[in-house]
Parts: structure tokens; C-alpha cells; sequence
């Protein structure tokens, strides 16, 4: 059986993690693209994450490259090129570059890996994966952006934390746009099968979907310089792990929605099942008026940022 392929545009710190994660998982051969720049970084770790895998005894090709070329016959495409809000800057100003940069990537991954999957977690996600789709042409069901499936391991992480649990037995699902609009559905998360609302009190829960929201943000200001890398690779690997394996895992993210949910047009995290077929179907389920109302807000968030790149 042929080794699948998986392209990663963009060698920076998410990048970087992408690879190693992949390579762990045994997951196909690695090409790590970016700019010229940065061909030497790309090559370096490439080299260097090839040379820890006679440790756990994976087995992957690791290649580090400044030319489109290489992505040739990629099964899957993760996106992460783009640059980070710097102090200053608004969201339009990094739109407006990011656009540009994503408008490039569209064009070579349509020339060089036309049959791939493609994973968007370049920010301000929302547009960007429209923009991908837009400009590639790709179908709907092979693209899609990461965002709901890390804000749903972060809501995970810290409910696990405040009751001092194993996390992996904390359930919950975050919808809507990948920002503070966010939409965390707080019914139907549990902890072993049992009710999130029955373990804890509502003001506390509240502060935990607040902290849910900003996560990212406060990431940022702990850094101090630069935004969360680890948990994004990790979220986005399991998205291309079941497009690989078939496994029909239904992971929060941003598809697009043509009627679902009440959503035509637009990008925005729902409960997506992800397969061979690349995203497979959406799973609908009835809102309550108050989700309904925070989806609308959210919808408008993405709407204003999607009317921005004019496409």
C-alpha cells in the first residue's frame, strides 16, 4: 500500500509541530514548504525530525523545500503560511496581507496537488479558508478550516482541569467562528457520560467558556511574542489522520455550510464528519433559541470578515 503524502505550507512553529506529530503517528511522507527565506529552517527541521525517529522507531520521509514542485501528488494539504497580528496592526491590515499570501498558496496547491484535502488554519481563519475555496475552485468537501476542533481540546482541557479528571474523558463541542463569538454547547457536554451541568455550578461554568473564548489570546500574552503552536498542530493532525484512515471521526470545524444550520455560503464551525470522502456530511441537531441566537452572532462576525476579501 502506498504511503500517503502530506504538504505543510508554511515551516513555522505550527508547521514545525505539524511534521513532527505526523511523523510520529506515521501518517505518510512530509514535504515542509515555505518561501525561499526560509528554505535553510525547513530543511533544518526536517533534518532534524528525521533524525529522531530511529528513537521511536517511525518510519517517514521528511523533506524541507522552497519550491511548489515538491508538493506534487500531496493527499493532504495543512496550511498554516500567513503572518500573526503584530502590535498595531488591525484586523484588516492582517487580512490584507494574508490574503495575498493565501492567494499564492491557492495557486500552486490547484497546479501541483489538485486531488488533496486541504486543512486551512491560517488566521483570520474564517476568510481565509473561504478565500482558499474561492480561488482554488476546490470542491466543498475537500476544504475546510481548523478552528472548532482546537476550541472544543481547549473547552476539554480546562473543564478536565477544574474537576481533575483524565482528559480524555471530557466531551464537549464548540460551534461558530473561530473568535469570542464562539459557541460552546454547554448541554451536551459530559465528563465520563455525565451532564457537565451536574458537576459544575453555572457562574463557574460561565468563566470557563469565557476563558474558553480568549484562550488563544491569553496564549498570546503569556508568550509575550508570537500565539499558540502546539494544541493547533495537534488539532489539525487529527483532521488529516481521519481523511487518511477513513475514520468518519466528527470533529467540530469550519465546512461550508449550504442551508445547515440555517447558514448559506460561509465557512463556520459545525459537527462535521470527516472521511475518505473528505468532509462527509454535517451533522445538524436542533438549537436551543439562546444557541441559536449566539450562531447568529457568530455568523455575523464571519460575514463581516468573509465581505472584506472581496471575493
Amino acid at each position: 500500500m502506498a504511503k500517503s503524502k502530506i504538504a505543510l505550507i508554511g515551516g513555522g512553529q505550527i508547521g514545525g509541530n505539524l511534521a513532527l506529530i505526523a511523523a510520529q503517528k506515521e501518517l505518510g511522507d512530509i514535504v515542509i514548504f515555505d518561501i525561499p527565506n526560509a528554505e535553510g529552517m525547513v530543511k533544518g527541521k526536517a533534518l532534524d525530525i528525521t533524525q529522531l525517529l530511529p528513537h521511536g522507531g517511525y518510519d517517514s520521509a521528511i523533506t524541507g523545500t522552497s519550491d511548489y514542485k515538491d508538493i506534487s501528488g500531496s493527499d493532504v494539504v495543512i496550511i498554516t503560511a500567513g503572518i500573526p497580528r503584530k502590535p498595531g496592526m488591525n484586523r484588516e491590515d492582517l487580512l490584507g496581507i494574508n490574503l495575498k499570501i493565501i492567494t499564492d498558496v491557492a495557486n500552486n496547491v490547484k497546479k501541483y496537488a489538485s486531488n488533496a484535502f486541504v486543512i486551512v488554519v491560517s488566521n483570520p481563519l474564517d476568510a481565509i479558508v473561504y478565500a482558499f475555496y474561492k480561488i482554488s475552485g476546490f470542491s466543498k468537501n475537500m476544504v475546510v478550516g481548523m478552528a472548532g476542533a482546537l476550541d472544543s481540546s481547549r473547552f476539554r482541557a480546562f473543564i478536565a482541569m477544574e474537576l481533575g479528571v483524565s482528559f480524555q474523558d471530557v466531551q464537549c463541542m464548540v460551534l461558530g467562528g473561530h473568535g469570542d463569538t464562539m459557541v460552546p454547547i454547554i448541554r451536551s457536554a459530559t465528563v465520563g457520560g455525565v451532564p457537565i451541568t451536574d458537576l459544575i455550578d453555572a457562574d463557574r461554568l460561565e468563566e470557563i467558556v469565557n476563558r474558553t473564548r480568549f484562550a488563544g489570546g491569553e496564549i498570546v500574552k503569556l508568550f509575550g511574542n508570537g500565539s499558540a503552536f502546539y494544541a493547533p498542530a495537534q488539532s489539525a493532525i487529527e483532521m488529516a489522520e481521519s481523511y487518511i484512515k477513513d475514520k468518519k471521526r466528527v470533529i467540530p470545524s469550519a465546512s461550508l455550510c449550504e442551508g445547515e444550520f440555517g447558514i448559506d455560503g460561509y465557512f463556520i464551525g459545525v459537527p462535521t464528519v470527516i472521511g475518505s470522502g473528505g468532509i462527509e456530511r454535517i451533522i445538524e441537531f436542533p438549537l436551543t433559541d439562546d444557541e441559536n441566537t449566539s450562531l447568529q452572532k457568530t455568523l455575523g462576525a464571519v460575514q463581516k470578515t468573509v465581505a472584506e476579501t472581496n471575493l
